[in-house]
Parts: structure tokens; C-alpha cells; sequence
């Protein structure tokens, strides 16, 4: 009773908490009627009261870093209610007018980009778990099959999968330094699973319903009045300056090679990557494909390579590729600080290969049938399922994460691999060969257990016995 009492309480407090960084005014549709009642908006707020209480008082015993950006997080989610609220008194807008009403959103998101940029934070788990979740509020973007992003309901489960990577390190870093952190991840992870998840799943399966006879959202003049400074976060940090076009814009800001996306694929790519001031979510469309464009043949020309590397973005081992090949091998090479590469169009009867990356991220979003990660450093990879095997060789300090099921995960000559199992990999063949620090990290009993993490042997005794040798791996005891 007296937590059901507490949540209730904190319920009211947000509701009133909204209401006053408005001004105290009623919000009312186009019909004028009482929206901030409507079931959808009064949800919205007992979402916030039941889960996000626990993210922030967890934050507060820690403080610094993890509050301020803890603080951004709340902003975005009440920045997304009001813009709830505003879709039932608008009608729907076209893709600029798209662009400008979710705007406000926007500059949130870049300003928890910015948390996460510049010299690398002790608290740098956090900053990326929080950051990255953000995207998840794009879900309001969704406007249709085609718009360039999945439907509410996966967008925001895929969504949470770009933050759970740094948000797994939390668990397996302080479970037995600082519970405040435990709490802290794990109260962030149900923020959105099943907090947001569930919270579109009941109101928005289909995305933000527009009003049919509310007022019309217009694109903004091209010389627009300076930004309002924000009244909500007084102890946050400075929001960076505007940037020159808004991340929900339609036209490229860098020329590429490549045809840009058009349409809302456009927008989304563009507040997934944080741009301008992260390096961004790489998504590979089908115009990125060697096997699509006429201008490449997946064989790079000796002139044209030598031509390529004399940018001193490009490793001195070649130029950074992310690209289909003959349409049945996906290569990623060469890619050095990527934190957000995404391969989302695969199946299963392709592999990937990563060769020569350093201090990046990727993503696989899909089955494949096997994965190679070669002469690695500092890279992680996050993938679904894999039919045959995922190898890990020559590389040095990896983390892999399975988040589906993989038969066999091998590690051969390398130096130090976190190796993430879901409970539907518990069951994976993992051989080891010339390795060492070998961490196998599995999932708690229950939903609220901490991770297990089991070191694998890397030393082994042999004795003559009984005319042949037996192999046994030397345990350690002791601290």
C-alpha cells in the first residue's frame, strides 16, 4: 500500500511539476477541450512518477556527471509530452513542418550528445547509456511504413539495444563497488523496457494519432528567433550554440558520394547520429551497396586506394569501409573511433567481417550466418543471432555481445575479450586457443540479478598418467 501511495504522490508532483514549467496554463486541444486529462497525457505522467523516480534518486546519491545528464533525460521525456500534447491540438503536418514541431526534442537530444564529447569521462558508461536511450524518444517521428524508422513499439526495444551495451558495463563494473550505480542502470533500462515500451504499446501501437481540425505546423521562417534559454534544468550544463540547420532537416549538410536518404529515412538518420556535434549513427541504405552503385564494383583500384589514403581521417592500413560485397559478405573495415555503426539489413545466409577497427562500435541487427572480428582494438560489437559461429582473432581488448543465440563462439590468439551471453546463448561451444583474460559475462537467475562473470582459464597443468597426459585448467585462489 505505502508504495502504491508513494507513486501516486509522485504521479501528482510530475503532473504539477508540467504544469508549472508551462506557466500554470491548461492545455487544451483544438476543440477546447482538456488534453493534459486525456488518459493518453495522464499515462504519460505516471509512466514518469513510477519509473523515472527511481533513475533519479539513484542519480542524486551520486551526483556530478550522472545527475546532470540524468536531469537532461528528464527534460527530454517532459520535452516529449509536450509535444503529445501539441500532436492532439495539430493537425499533421508535412515533412518540414514534421521537422520544425519536433525540433524542441532535437535540441535535448544534442544537448545530452554533447555530454558525451571531448575528453573521456570516468562516468563514460553512464553519459553513453543515457545519451543513446534518447533515441528512443523518436518514436513520435513514426509517421508510416515507409517513413525510414520501425514501428513505435521496436523502435523503441531497438532503440534501448544501442544503450544497453555501455549500460551492461555499469552492472558488471560496480556490482560490488557502489550499488547507487547498480540501481541507477538498472532503473534506466526499465525506464524504457517495459516503461516507454509498454507505455506506446498501450497508447501509440501506430504512432502519435494527429488532430483533424487543429491548428496546421508550418516549417520555420529561414531567419528564426533565437531560442528561449531553457527554464526546466538550472544545475545542467550550458546547451551548445544553435547549431545551422536543424537535426530534422531533409537536405545533406556534407556532400557525399553516396545519394543522401530523403523523407523522414532523412530525419531519423539525423537525430540517431546527434549531428553536428557527434560523429553519428552510420546506417547502410541501399544505395550504399557495391552491388547497387554503378560507380563501385567492391574491388577498390590501386590508384583510387592510393588516392584515399592520404586523408589523415583514414587508417594508414586503408580506407574505412561498411559495405555490402557480391551481396553475400558485409565488410567493416579500417574504422577507427565509430561508436554508432549500424548494419540493420542483413540475413541469414550472409557473414560479416571486421577487420583492422579500433576503438568503435558496431551493431548487427539481424541473423547472420557468422561473424569474424580480425586484428581488433578496442571495438565492440553487439550482434542478434549468428547461425554458425562468431571468431574472434589477433585482437586486443574486445567486448562482444550476444543479445540472441549463437552455437559457437571462438577466441583464438587474443589479448583480453568481455564476451557477453543472452539466456538464449547460455548454451554456445566457446573455444579458446594462445588467449588470455578471457571474461564470459552470463545473465542473473531473475530479472533484477546481477550479470555473473566467469573468467576463463588461460593456464593449464599437464601430468603423465597412466601412459598418457592429462589436461586440467589451474585455478587461482585468493584475492
Amino acid at each position: 500500500m505505502e508504495e502504491k501511495l508513494i507513486q501516486r504522490l509522485e504521479a501528482a508532483v510530475a503532473r504539477l511539476e508540467s504544469l508549472s514549467v508551462r506557466g500554470g496554463s491548461v492545455e487544451t486541444g483544438g476543440d477546447g477541450g482538456d488534453v493534459s486529462s486525456d488518459p493518453s497525457i495522464k499515462a504519460f505522467d505516471d509512466l514518469m512518477g513510477q519509473y523515472f523516480g527511481r533513475v533519479s534518486a539513484a542519480a542524486e546519491k551520486i551526483g556530478g556527471q550522472v545527475l546532470d545528464m540524468t536531469k537532461i533525460v528528464e527534460q527530454a521525456f517532459w520535452t516529449e509530452k509536450d509535444l503529445l500534447i501539441k500532436v492532439k491540438q495539430s493537425q499533421k503536418p508535412d515533412l518540414a513542418g514534421l521537422a520544425e514541431f519536433l525540433k524542441p526534442l532535437n535540441e535535448v537530444i544534442m544537448k545530452a550528445n554533447v555530454m558525451t564529447e571531448g575528453r573521456r569521462s570516468d562516468f563514460f558508461n553512464h553519459l553513453k547509456s543515457a545519451g543513446d536511450s534518447l533515441t528512443a524518444l523518436a518514436w513520435i517521428a513514426y509517421t508510416g511504413k515507409d517513413c525510414g524508422i520501425s514501428m513505435p513499439i521496436a523502435h523503441v526495444e531497438e532503440s534501448w539495444q544501442m544503450a544497453e551495451f555501455y549500460n551492461n558495463k555499469i552492472l558488471v563494473e560496480y556490482r560490488s563497488k557502489d550499488p547507487n550505480h547498480v540501481e541507477w542502470a538498472k532503473a534506466m533500462k526499465e525506464l524504457y523496457l517495459p516503461g516507454l515500451r509498454d507505455y506506446v504499446k498501450s497508447h501509440y501501437p501506430l504512432g502519435p494519432v494527429w488532430s483533424a481540425t487543429g491548428k496546421t505546423v508550418t516549417s520555420a521562417p529561414s531567419k528564426a528567433p533565437p531560442p528561449s534559454a531553457p527554464t526546466r534544468l538550472p544545475g545542467a550544463p550550458a546547451p551548445p550554440p544553435p547549431p545551422s540547420a536543424s537535426l530534422f532537416s531533409f537536405e545533406s549538410s556534407q556532400a557525399s558520394s553516396s545519394r543522401p536518404k530523403e523523407g523522414m529515412a532523412a530525419v531519423f538518420q539525423e537525430i540517431s547520429s546527434g549531428k553536428p556535434v557527434t560523429t553519428g549513427l552510420r546506417k547502410v541504405t541501399n544505395d550504399m551497396k557495391s552491388k547497387n552503385r554503378a560507380d563501385r564494383s567492391g574491388v577498390v583500384a590501386a590508384a583510387e586506394k592510393e588516392g584515399r589514403t592520404s586523408s589523415s581521417s583514414f587508417s594508414k592500413a586503408g580506407p574505412p569501409k561498411l559495405e555490402l560485397q557480391m551481396g553475400r559478405k558485409w565488410v567493416v573495415e579500417n574504422q577507427i573511433g565509430r561508436k554508432n555503426l549500424v548494419i540493420d539489413d542483413c540475413d541469414a545466409k550472409q557473414s560479416v567481417y571486421v577487420y583492422g577497427c579500433k576503438d568503435s562500435v558496431l551493431q548487427i541487427q539481424g541473423k547472420v550466418n557468422n561473424i569474424t572480428i580480425d586484428k581488433c582494438t578496442k571495438m565492440g560489437v553487439v550482434f542478434t543471432d549468428v547461425v554458425a559461429a562468431c571468431e574472434i582473432v589477433n585482437c586486443n581488448g574486445v567486448e562482444v555481445q550476444c543479445q540472441g543465440s549463437a552455437p559457437t563462439i571462438s577466441v583464438d590468439n587474443t589479448g583480453g575479450c568481455q564476451l557477453y551471453l543472452s539466456k538464449d546463448s547460455l548454451g554456445a561451444s566457446i573455444t579458446t586457443a594462445k588467449s588470455s583474460e578471457i571474461n564470459v559475462l552470463v545473465p542473473g537467475a531473475g530479472p533484477d540479478d546481477d550479470w555473473g562473470e566467469h573468467a576463463l582459464p588461460q593456464q593449464y597443468a599437464h601430468v603423465f598418467k597412466d601412459g598418457h597426459f592429462e589436461t586440467s585448467p589451474v585455478s587461482h585462489s585468493g584475492g
